[in-house]
């Protein structure tokens, strides 16, 4: 473990308070015109999912969880979780849905994803920003409808609803971005 004085602290990093892990969501410093300046961490406990905000003094020290981010390949999913492996030294790992969270809608075998290890566990998952997809379906063009802002809803082959183009039909794969879901442009393949 390693300490850091709390006004240090970023998103997306895993500290170890009282023995158990938590992945920051916020971290924002106050510095009042009278009094101590603090900061405010808003962070989930990795174990269970449960939220906690928390003030520290910013020259406080908090103790930062040693996190390893490795690439690993996607291989499968069963009722024990999601299967990765290490590309280079063949172990695998399991993590389950409820770490994954609404990330799994875009997990594809064979994907490279980077997960982020501590004492052997995988304890959170980054996808790559972009994935294809194919359009399952959609609604027909409506003559007319030529106003560039407009989208159409459409389904996604992995079950996802998202907004596409009018000139986007079922059948047609396309770029989608993993942190929202929504379309980015036509697949080049």
């Amino acid at each position: 473990m390693v300490k850091v004085i709390a006004s240090s602290v970023r998103k997306g990093n895993v500290l170890d308070v009282d023995g158990k892990l938590y992945v920051v969501l916020t971290a924002q410093n106050f510095h009042p015109g009278k009094g101590t300046p603090v900061t405010q961490v808003d962070m989930r406990r990795i174990s269970d999912g449960v939220k906690v905000s928390e003030r520290y003094r910013t020259t406080e020290q908090v103790e930062r969880a040693f996190v390893e981010d490795r690439e690993h390949t996607f291989l499968y999913e069963d009722a024990e979780g999601f299967h990765f492996m290490n590309p280079e030294t063949y172990d695998q790992l399991v993590m389950s849905a409820d770490d994954i969270g609404d990330q799994k809608a875009y997990l594809q075998e064979g994907m490279a994803v980077m997960l982020s290890i501590h004492e052997g566990l995988a304890i959170a998952i980054d996808l790559p920003r972009h994935v294809v997809l194919e359009i399952t379906e959609t609604e027909p063009v409506v003559k007319g409808q030529t106003a560039s802002s407009s989208y159409k809803p459409a389904i996604l082959s992995n079950g996802v609803r998202t907004s596409v183009p009018p000139h986007i039909q079922a059948g047609t794969r396309v770029v989608i971005a993993t942190e929202d879901g929504s379309y980015v442009e036509r697949a080049k393949d």
